[in-house]
């Protein structure tokens, strides 16, 4: 079993060909081709993790759509005063599906 540890949107993932992420919003319309900067590389018994040799792999994804995720509440209050203050987020995200590791 291929699969690779990609830095993607502020995190670490672990992808195979095929598989579909969520991360951060990419700029880019939906069927563009992204390349995804490989941490690690375990190709069945083979680890990879020289940063020479990483260089030489590409980790391709297509992107598939942008979505909000959940809103998260923000809540402050103080006691006794009077403050209360409310606030909402939902952050920007672009699901990606891998297509080739090579």
């Amino acid at each position: 079993m291929v699969y690779a540890i990609v830095r993607a949107g502020g995190r670490q993932e672990k992808v195979s060909v095929g598989d579909t992420i969520v991360i951060n919003r990419v700029a880019g319309e939906a069927g563009d081709s992204i390349d995804l900067a490989p941490v690690l590389l375990v190709d069945g018994d083979t680890v990879t993790s020289a940063q020479a040799e990483l260089a030489k792999v590409k980790v391709s994804a297509e992107k598939v759509e942008d979505l909000r995720g959940d809103k998260i509440r923000i809540l402050r209050y103080k006691n006794k005063t009077g403050y209360k203050k409310r606030q909402g987020h939902r952050q920007e995200l672009t699901r990606l599906k891998i297509t080739g590791i090579a």
